[in-house]
């Protein structure tokens, strides 16, 4: 079994595990099956959203796993189409209908879906709904610094979290300083990348072999000590505990330094940031 996993605890004090599931195209029975394994085994955080259409496996998988559901910590995401205030409450209600659940633990604005610039009201919806103890934390998705600033200078209300796509190809060096002198957490998604070019890398493996350790669990690692909560999606169990199993070692400024190096002007552009063009 893995080791304890460590927490970040948020600006509001929600404390959060550095590693989640990611649960993108988990659906159906096969998905509920991926879930429930993955929270038996130790995973406390889920990510989803509405949009990815699988709210309701979520909430099968909760019912159907060992673990309370006080004892985890649930994710939803707001679309970018429903940003209006009323609309926005009432995805939000349809969230929670859908997952039957009383509250999310983490529910984001999707991303702030700039051709229409109407993510203040959406904000707003979410720090109602949180008074309302429909939601524990809010925070954002796919924003940008500028956006956060607006959000604050217009409400007062910090997100308590930003995902954003983070992997070496793309460390977002300059988004992970500012967050941090925002005290605002930052959650990869993407975080190992999707293709071969890193998970065969020869100099990844080198890292990985001198640690005994697969070039996936070196780059949440990675990921872990940038300070960036993870979110990898996985429905094979002997993935699923493999990502998990990443706190029983560390690596040495100089594997952070070359992992980090992979980083280029283009990085962006092989990830799957096609959805967040607007960005």
């Amino acid at each position: 079994m893995p080791t304890s996993i460590p927490e970040f605890t948020l600006n509001d004090g929600l404390k959060l595990p550095a590693i989640g599931l990611g649960t993108l195209n988990l659906k159906g029975n096969a998905g509920v099956q991926a879930i429930t394994n993955a929270i038996n085994i130790g995973y406390r955080l889920i990510d989803s959203a509405y949009k990815y259409e699988n709210e309701g496996t979520i909430g099968e998988a909760i019912r159907r796993s060992s673990v309370p559901r006080e004892q985890l910590l649930i994710t939803s995401k707001l679309p970018g189409y429903y940003q209006e205030y009323d609309l926005a409450i009432t995805i939000i209600q349809e969230s929670l209908y859908r997952a039957n659940l009383d509250y999310y633990d983490l529910y984001l604005i999707h991303w702030p879906n700039l051709k229409q610039r109407k993510y203040i009201e959406a904000w707003q919806a979410l720090i109602d709904a949180k008074k309302w103890g429909l939601i524990r934390s809010i925070g954002v998705s796919n924003f940008l610094p500028e956006h956060i600033e607006t959000l604050v200078k217009e409400t007062g209300v910090r997100p308590s979290i930003n995902q954003i796509e983070l992997h070496p190809f793309f460390n977002q060096e300059k988004q992970r300083k500012w967050h941090k002198e925002h005290s605002i957490q930052i959650q990869s998604w993407s975080p190992l990348f999707r293709g071969v070019e890193l998970l065969e890398n020869d100099t990844l493996q080198a890292i990985a072999n001198k640690h005994s350790k697969t070039i996936a669990q070196i780059i949440l690692r990675w990921h872990y000590q940038l300070g960036s909560i993870t979110i990898p999606k996985s429905a094979s169990h002997k993935r699923q505990l493999e990502n998990i199993s990443i706190f029983d070692f560390e690596l040495s400024a100089s594997d952070i330094s070359t992992i980090s190096s992979f980083t280029g002007s283009d990085g962006r552009k092989k990830s799957i940031s096609a959805g967040f063009k607007e960005l």
